[in-house]
């Protein structure tokens, strides 16, 4: 089964993190996400830039509207995600326990929801 691991964290106390501390980290998130490839856990994933790069849209009555930066502010950001593949919740929690920013902010496990069962039979 498929689950997503968004990876939350403070960007404001990441962004005071020495440059020593920071390139550390993102060496243990190569090295985690290469065990999980080796294991045949990992599916994709990517860290995602800053939000203040973030542009939120909306479509309401066929209208497109946008607006810079994401769409509520939190104390946490989403600064990246994982997907995995696992058994069940409980391997993909512990999976997830390895990814090295959640000793910074926080992982949200959620199970991938395929969309091809609710695909409607075709008019004849």
């Amino acid at each position: 089964m498929k689950y997503l691991a968004l990876v939350y964290f403070d960007e404001k106390a990441m962004a005071a993190m020495p440059e020593p501390d920071w390139a550390s980290l993102n060496r243990e998130c190569i090295a985690c996400v290469d065990h999980l490839k080796d294991s045949g856990h990992y599916l994709g994933g990517s860290p995602l830039e800053s939000t203040d790069t973030a542009t939120t849209l909306r479509v309401r009555n066929g209208k497109l509207s946008t607006t810079d930066g994401p769409f509520a502010e939190t104390k946490e950001q989403l600064a990246g995600f994982y997907m995995l593949e696992a058994r069940d919740l409980n391997e993909a929690i512990q999976l997830a326990s390895k990814i090295p920013p959640a000793r910074y902010g926080s992982v949200e496990v959620r199970p991938v929801r395929e969309l091809e069962a609710y695909r409607l039979p075709e008019a004849s």
